[in-house]
């Protein structure tokens, strides 16, 4: 059976860096076998967490916008994707509202877990995609904390990432001929299971 891979894409500019990166990656899980879901953010109306605690009785979120979609399609996928460009030194704001939105599913783990019936699957992984113009030591690090509570809100363990520095004018990384091929092979191994 095919892995099915959703790949949620926050960057705010269609067809930019991160949107190319994300398609390196997706052809080669492609190229192993898998299927692969993609979504821009920017394509959804998808408003802020507003703190209002409404999914912490039922594991739902009571907002309703497009984030009710998505919340089906990350319980359909095995493998997951998020991937953002790096703005100060943290994730895009379109990623961030989607993260906080993710307190509906991190209820309802919470409300499995007190009813003893929350089942870890350990093969479901998720992956942080980013990329930046600087070339900062702890240039992610943000981002990658964020993203691993969002895996862990969402059940899913952290496979990896892959990170890119440098990449700062439009259309840059399609000139990165050896990182866009890092990418397919990522993608790959992504699909295969090896990371």
């Amino acid at each position: 059976m095919a892995v099915k891979v959703l790949a949620v894409t926050g960057s705010p500019r269609k067809g930019g860096n991160t949107e190319t990166l994300v398609a390196a990656i997706l052809r080669g899980v492609t190229s192993a076998g898998g299927e692969v879901e993609s979504i821009r953010l920017v394509d959804y109306t998808i408003g802020p967490c507003i703190g209002c605690g409404g999914c912490t009785k039922t594991g739902r979120c009571v907002i309703n916008d497009d984030m009710q979609a998505l919340y089906g399609k990350i319980d359909g996928a095995q493998a997951i994707i998020i991937a953002s460009p790096v703005y100060f030194y943290a994730l895009s704001a379109q990623t961030k509202i989607f993260v906080d939105r993710l307190q509906a599913l991190w209820s309802r783990k919470k409300l499995l877990l007190e009813r003893k019936s929350w089942v870890q699957d350990l093969s479901r992984k998720g992956y942080l995609v980013s990329l930046a113009a600087t070339n900062g030591g702890k240039l992610f690090v943000g981002s990658q904390l964020c993203a691993d509570y969002a895996f862990d809100a969402m059940g899913f363990v952290c496979g990896g990432d892959f990170l890119v520095r440098g990449v700062d004018q439009w259309g840059a990384m399609k000139k990165m001929e050896s990182k866009m091929k890092e990418a397919e092979l990522f993608g790959e191994a992504l699909c295969c299971g090896t990371i």
